[in-house]
């Protein structure tokens, strides 16, 4: 893609997703914008093999935006940064197209791996606020992660995954439609403990019954006795 063309997609994206925009010269200003932008003359670098130079340019857009991207990472088309600060993007991590990352995402390594050590994310992918995807492991299309998750694991096409560590709590054969609400999600804890409420419940509503037929069972075990 033609450096032009690339700003005007990055215009475009950010316009899109980020409700505050309101003028194409705000654009200018975003963090995203500015570290997509030195992203991808690092990456040419890099795949050059002048990776000092590479990661002098990445290490000076992380210092002014607070979002690094190592230059050696693949990134789709449509990638979108909301706010940016404290992103972390590793060497070997791949991105798909149309993926949108929120602030404080973590896409590293666990510092046990060699080789391929960084993520893989699908396409149309939402990572919310602070999310940690940790090592080499695939996230499908299609799948948002919760805000604060912490992914240590394989995440399928189309899964809604939550929690520390991070739970599947939404999978759909159909497609999952990336309306960027790091709000609405399910909460598994709560879910576990609205589920042991619901036994308990039972289970006392048991022991009352079964109390209620031994002291039936005793009364008439007694009136026969008297009798």
């Amino acid at each position: 893609m033609k450096y032009i063309e690339f700003v005007k997609q990055q215009i475009a994206v950010i316009k899109e997703r980020d409700p505050a925009i309101k003028t194409t010269k705000e654009v200018f200003l975003y963090p995203s914008f500015k570290a997509m932008l030195k992203y991808r003359k690092a990456h040419k670098l890099y795949l050059k093999g002048k990776y000092y130079k590479a990661r002098k340019i990445s290490q000076k857009a992380a210092h002014k935006t607070g979002i690094e991207i190592h230059p050696g990472a693949q990134i789709g088309d449509g990638f979108f940064i909301d706010h940016g600060h404290g992103v972390v993007i590793g060497e070997t991590a791949i991105i798909g197209d149309n993926v949108t990352l929120y602030q404080g995402v973590t896409l590293g390594g666990t510092g046990k791996e060699q080789g391929k050590r960084h993520p893989t994310v699908g396409n149309n992918v939402m990572i919310g606020a602070g999310a940690k995807v940790l090592g080499s492991v695939y996230i499908g299309n299609n799948c948002k992660i919760g805000a604060g998750s912490v992914v240590l694991s394989d995440v399928p096409d189309n899964a809604t995954v939550v929690g520390v560590p991070g739970r599947i709590v939404v999978l759909n054969d159909k497609r999952v439609d990336i309306d960027l609400d790091q709000v609405h999600l399910p909460d598994p804890v709560k879910c576990d403990i609205e589920e042991l409420r619901g036994e308990n419940v039972f289970l006392k509503d048991r022991v009352e019954t079964l109390e209620a037929e031994i002291s039936t069972l005793h009364c008439v075990n007694n009136g026969r006795k008297k009798e």
